[in-house]
Protein backbone atom coordinates (compact mmCIF):
# COMPACT_ATOMS: atom_id res chain seq x y z
CA UNK A 1 0.00 0.00 0.00
CA UNK A 2 2.09 3.14 -1.13
CA UNK A 3 -1.30 5.54 -1.37
CA UNK A 4 -1.71 7.98 -4.41
CA UNK A 5 1.68 7.68 -6.10
CA UNK A 6 2.33 9.94 -9.58
CA UNK A 7 1.91 7.54 -12.76
CA UNK A 8 5.65 8.17 -13.65
CA UNK A 9 6.93 6.80 -10.10
CA UNK A 10 4.73 3.91 -10.18
CA UNK A 11 5.74 3.13 -13.77
CA UNK A 12 9.06 2.99 -12.78
CA UNK A 13 8.22 1.00 -9.45
CA UNK A 14 6.63 -1.79 -11.83
CA UNK A 15 10.33 -1.86 -13.80
CA UNK A 16 12.07 -1.60 -11.30
CA UNK A 17 10.10 -4.97 -9.88
CA UNK A 18 9.95 -6.21 -13.33
CA UNK A 19 6.09 -6.89 -13.08
CA UNK A 20 2.98 -4.90 -15.07
CA UNK A 21 1.58 -1.76 -13.82
CA UNK A 22 -2.21 -3.14 -14.03
CA UNK A 23 -5.31 -0.35 -13.41
CA UNK A 24 -7.70 -2.20 -11.06
CA UNK A 25 -10.56 0.01 -11.02
CA UNK A 26 -10.38 2.99 -13.36
CA UNK A 27 -13.68 4.65 -12.38
CA UNK A 28 -12.56 4.96 -8.70
CA UNK A 29 -11.35 8.82 -7.86
CA UNK A 30 -8.18 8.31 -7.71
CA UNK A 31 -7.93 5.39 -9.88
CA UNK A 32 -6.77 2.08 -8.52
CA UNK A 33 -3.57 0.40 -9.69
CA UNK A 34 -1.33 -2.18 -8.74
CA UNK A 35 2.30 -3.75 -9.80
CA UNK A 36 1.37 -7.85 -10.50
CA UNK A 37 2.58 -9.73 -13.44
CA UNK A 38 -0.90 -9.45 -15.92
CA UNK A 39 -0.27 -12.68 -17.78
CA UNK A 40 -0.46 -14.37 -14.12
CA UNK A 41 -3.31 -11.79 -13.43
CA UNK A 42 -4.92 -12.19 -16.55
CA UNK A 43 -4.71 -16.81 -16.41
CA UNK A 44 -6.05 -16.51 -12.85
CA UNK A 45 -9.44 -14.37 -13.74
CA UNK A 46 -9.94 -16.73 -16.97
CA UNK A 47 -9.67 -19.50 -14.18
CA UNK A 48 -12.09 -18.01 -11.85
CA UNK A 49 -14.76 -17.26 -14.64
CA UNK A 50 -14.28 -21.19 -15.96
CA UNK A 51 -14.85 -22.31 -12.04
CA UNK A 52 -18.61 -20.34 -12.04
CA UNK A 53 -19.87 -20.82 -15.38
CA UNK A 54 -19.11 -24.73 -14.23
CA UNK A 55 -21.51 -24.52 -11.12
CA UNK A 56 -24.33 -22.83 -13.19
CA UNK A 57 -26.86 -25.56 -14.21
CA UNK A 58 -28.74 -23.89 -17.37
CA UNK A 59 -32.29 -24.65 -17.66
CA UNK A 60 -33.93 -26.67 -20.42
CA UNK A 61 -37.14 -25.87 -21.85
CA UNK A 62 -38.90 -29.46 -22.71
CA UNK A 63 -41.99 -28.65 -24.88
CA UNK A 64 -44.92 -31.48 -25.03
CA UNK A 65 -47.55 -30.79 -27.54
CA UNK A 66 -51.12 -31.87 -27.41
CA UNK A 67 -53.92 -31.88 -29.64
CA UNK A 68 -57.72 -30.91 -28.21
CA UNK A 69 -58.97 -34.60 -28.82
CA UNK A 70 -56.52 -36.85 -27.33
CA UNK A 71 -57.27 -39.72 -25.80
CA UNK A 72 -57.52 -40.60 -22.04
CA UNK A 73 -53.46 -43.07 -21.69
CA UNK A 74 -51.91 -40.80 -24.22
CA UNK A 75 -53.04 -37.61 -21.75
CA UNK A 76 -51.50 -39.85 -19.08
CA UNK A 77 -48.35 -40.46 -20.71
CA UNK A 78 -47.90 -36.68 -21.12
CA UNK A 79 -48.20 -35.80 -17.74
CA UNK A 80 -45.62 -38.61 -16.83
CA UNK A 81 -43.48 -37.18 -19.03
CA UNK A 82 -44.27 -33.38 -17.48
CA UNK A 83 -43.79 -34.95 -14.09
CA UNK A 84 -40.37 -36.48 -15.34
CA UNK A 85 -39.37 -33.39 -16.62
CA UNK A 86 -40.15 -30.95 -13.81
CA UNK A 87 -38.29 -33.68 -11.37
CA UNK A 88 -35.16 -33.46 -13.16
CA UNK A 89 -34.96 -29.72 -13.18
CA UNK A 90 -36.29 -28.50 -16.81
CA UNK A 91 -39.36 -26.24 -17.44
CA UNK A 92 -42.62 -27.93 -19.33
CA UNK A 93 -43.83 -25.89 -22.43
CA UNK A 94 -47.16 -27.52 -23.09
CA UNK A 95 -48.21 -26.57 -26.55
CA UNK A 96 -51.89 -27.42 -27.39
CA UNK A 97 -52.43 -26.93 -31.14
CA UNK A 98 -56.06 -26.73 -32.78
CA UNK A 99 -56.22 -27.38 -36.28
CA UNK A 100 -59.42 -26.36 -38.81
CA UNK A 101 -62.58 -25.58 -36.91
CA UNK A 102 -61.42 -26.84 -33.92
CA UNK A 103 -60.25 -23.26 -32.93
CA UNK A 104 -63.98 -22.69 -32.57
CA UNK A 105 -63.79 -24.52 -29.11
CA UNK A 106 -60.95 -23.30 -26.88
CA UNK A 107 -62.96 -23.91 -23.80
CA UNK A 108 -62.00 -27.35 -24.54
CA UNK A 109 -58.91 -26.60 -24.95
CA UNK A 110 -58.44 -24.44 -21.79
CA UNK A 111 -60.34 -27.27 -20.18
CA UNK A 112 -57.46 -29.93 -20.65
CA UNK A 113 -54.78 -27.39 -20.40
CA UNK A 114 -56.26 -26.56 -16.79
CA UNK A 115 -56.73 -30.15 -15.90
CA UNK A 116 -52.73 -30.86 -16.45
CA UNK A 117 -51.86 -27.99 -14.39
CA UNK A 118 -53.67 -29.34 -11.45
CA UNK A 119 -52.87 -32.99 -12.05
CA UNK A 120 -49.05 -31.79 -11.35
CA UNK A 121 -49.95 -28.81 -8.88
CA UNK A 122 -48.61 -31.29 -6.33
CA UNK A 123 -44.70 -30.72 -7.97
CA UNK A 124 -45.20 -27.76 -10.41
CA UNK A 125 -46.95 -24.55 -11.28
CA UNK A 126 -47.43 -22.54 -13.92
CA UNK A 127 -45.16 -19.89 -14.88
CA UNK A 128 -46.79 -18.32 -17.99
CA UNK A 129 -50.66 -18.75 -17.32
CA UNK A 130 -52.43 -20.92 -20.31
CA UNK A 131 -53.04 -18.31 -23.13
CA UNK A 132 -54.38 -17.97 -26.37
CA UNK A 133 -51.80 -17.73 -29.21
CA UNK A 134 -53.17 -17.66 -32.74
CA UNK A 135 -54.00 -21.34 -33.49
CA UNK A 136 -52.39 -23.21 -29.97
CA UNK A 137 -52.46 -22.63 -26.45
CA UNK A 138 -49.29 -21.94 -24.61
CA UNK A 139 -48.47 -22.40 -21.37
CA UNK A 140 -44.89 -22.77 -19.07
CA UNK A 141 -45.24 -24.57 -15.51
CA UNK A 142 -41.39 -24.91 -13.13
CA UNK A 143 -40.99 -27.13 -10.51
CA UNK A 144 -42.25 -25.63 -7.11
CA UNK A 145 -40.34 -24.13 -4.45
CA UNK A 146 -39.65 -26.50 -1.71
CA UNK A 147 -40.77 -24.39 1.21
Amino acid sequence: MEGVVPLNVALAKAEAAGLDLVEISPHSEPPVCKILDFGKYRYESKKKVQKTKKKQKVVEVKEIKLRPNIGKHDLDVKVNQIKKFIGSGEKVKITLRFKGREISHQEIGMNLVNGIIEQVSDIAQAEVLPKVEGVQIVTILVAKLVK
